[in-house]
């Protein structure tokens, strides 16, 4: 007798769906796109009534317009994803050990100095001090993104290159959170700060108690988030804080730890809704009209030239350096040939990069050629990155791809049916 196949309910498969790397990639261009469309399009007026509608309690100071709700509100969401998914890394995964972590970590630091600099270079040479505010915006990675081009078109390739873009994309992000809250805070009220790391040290024991309470988790989660947002520190920080409480480990007899738990929990929310609805605020700017155009200003040429040029000579440069004169060596099976794409996959910004537009300017011409130059790095990135999987896929490889004296293993491949 056969056993009994577990069933798959309407809701798990609809959840695999919007959690495959690839489909992510695919919610966000499309929402991006829409969002251009109306933005340039007879309902701009729409699209700009509904970005600019207000919502939410008055008395709390929360009647915010959707797009700051969508930037604030549901990208906590996502940044508690990166918290939860950093702290699995940090104590069970590929961070946890210090000399296979170097590499991807120094990476994930070159690049964001030399797109950083390569911005505030080109900004202060054209003569654009105001454009200056906008420093950290090339700085940032998509995750989503990054592991929806990897998924479709790094086919063949080793499964461990899927593992250093995964870390270096989230130390990517940590360290984005950290330039948020120590650059873009004007000023910090103790009392609701002190509150709201209350309230996330509340969250982290309740999800140590036997039994996960979502009744108790979620409204702890959003008063943590009320009160940082009151306090001045950008309100997504709260989310990679409360990330960073869950336990790494299963607790109780689980076969699971807590963070794959409430990963998986609320991944399908974050990479469904929260993403997609925030690139439909975040990308719709007008490329016509105005007295002044956006292509010759120097906010948009440095944004384009630190995402697309500065992420690879940051991530490669960085790399090459580290591997020549230290005793740290790539994964297995990865050699610096494959961060080429690495590096251009990396130079897809989007959504942070977008958050910290927000955060440096004021709407005008800045923030219409920071955003323009983040959605134009952000597709040649992505096209760039593409080509060169295709190619590194087709290319024979040695034996010992990262140079360590050591045959490499088989550790599978991109695309392969259980690769996740």
């Amino acid at each position: 007798m056969n056993a009994a196949r577990p069933t798959t309910t309407l809701k798990d498969r609809i959840n695999r769906f919007v959690t495959d790397e690839s489909t992510g990639g695919v919610l966000l261009l499309v929402a991006a796109a829409v969002a251009l469309i109306l933005a340039n399009s007879p309902l701009e007026g729409f699209y700009t009534a509904l970005s600019t509608l207000r919502v939410g309690p008055a008395a709390w100071h929360l009647d915010l317009p959707l797009s700051a709700w969508a930037a604030d509100g549901l990208l906590a969401v996502f940044f508690f994803v990166v918290g939860v998914e950093l702290k699995h890394e940090l104590f069970a995964g590929s961070l946890r050990q210090p000399k296979e972590a170097a590499v991807p970590v120094v990476a994930a630091v070159g690049g964001m100095i030399v797109p950083a600099a390569l911005f505030v270079a080109l900004v202060y040479g054209m003569g654009d001090t105001e454009g200056l505010h906008g420093w950290a915006i090339p700085t940032a990675t998509d995750i989503a993104f990054a592991l929806a081009v990897l998924a479709i078109f790094g086919r063949g390739l080793p499964r461990p290159l899927r593992t250093f873009l995964l870390t270096l994309a989230v130390v990517d992000d940590l360290l984005a959170i950290i330039v948020i809250a120590a650059f873009y805070t004007e000023s910090i009220h103790p009392l609701p700060l002190f509150a709201a790391l209350g309230a996330v040290a509340l969250f982290g024991l309740l999800t140590r108690t036997r039994r996960l309470r979502w009744w108790l988790l979620i409204p702890v989660a959003a008063v943590a988030w009320a009160f940082m947002h009151a306090s001045g520190v950008h309100a997504t920080i709260a989310g990679v804080v409360l990330g960073l409480t869950v336990p790494a480990f299963p607790l109780h007899g689980e076969s699971h730890a807590r963070t794959h738990t409430l990963d998986d929990a609320v991944r399908p929310f974050s990479a469904g809704v929260a993403l997609p609805v925030f690139a439909f605020f975040a990308a719709g700017v007008t490329l016509t009209g105005g007295s002044e155009g956006v292509l010759d200003q120097p906010v948009f040429i440095a944004a384009l030239v630190g995402l697309v040029i500065g992420k690879v000579l940051g991530v490669l440069g960085m790399t090459a350096l580290l591997t020549r004169f230290t005793p740290f060596r790539l994964p297995d099976a990865i050699g610096l040939r494959d961060l080429f794409p690495i590096g251009f996959l990396c130079g897809i910004g989007f959504t942070v990069s977008l958050l910290i537009t927000e955060l440096s300017f004021e709407d005008g011409t800045h923030f219409r050629a920071a955003k323009v130059g983040i959605l134009a790095a952000s597709f040649l990135a992505a096209v760039l990155g593409a080509v060169l999987l295709r190619w590194d896929a087709r290319t024979a490889r040695l034996a010992d791809m990262n140079r360590d004296d050591l045959a490499d293993q088989d550790h599978g491949v991109i695309g392969d049916p259980d690769d996740h």
